[in-house]
């Protein structure tokens, strides 16, 4: 359980900070100040999901694994919060974009060649 309870946390992580980068782009009349401080507000609770995620996750995982995860939940979490809630598309592009950054990560985690 030990090594999945960072993966978890930063999956939570992502998703706090997607929203505080993005989710503002809903609503383009709001005053920028205003969207800068609801943005930094949710960023903190990212902060308290993120910090923890990586100290529990070192002792499993190596800093090249657990950003090289953090970046790949990134993606995932971006795409899904695309689709969903700005109600962009995805297109052929972006998966292959998508799949070289997954190859990479495959080579991270595959160990020395």
């Amino acid at each position: 359980m030990h090594k999945f309870l960072p993966i978890g946390l930063l999956v939570l992580s992502n998703v706090f900070m997607t929203f505080a980068w993005y989710g503002h782009l809903k609503f383009p009349n709001s005053p920028l100040a205003k969207v800068i401080f609801i943005s930094w507000m949710i960023a903190l609770v990212e902060y308290c999901l993120a910090v923890p995620a990586n100290r529990l996750g070192h002792a499993v995982y190596s800093a090249a694994e657990l950003k090289t995860m953090q970046e790949v939940i990134t993606l995932v979490v971006f795409a899904v919060f695309s689709v969903f809630y700005l109600k962009e598309s995805l297109t052929l592009n972006h998966a292959v974009g998508f799949a070289f950054i997954a190859l990479g990560a495959f080579f991270v985690f595959k160990g020395p060649l």
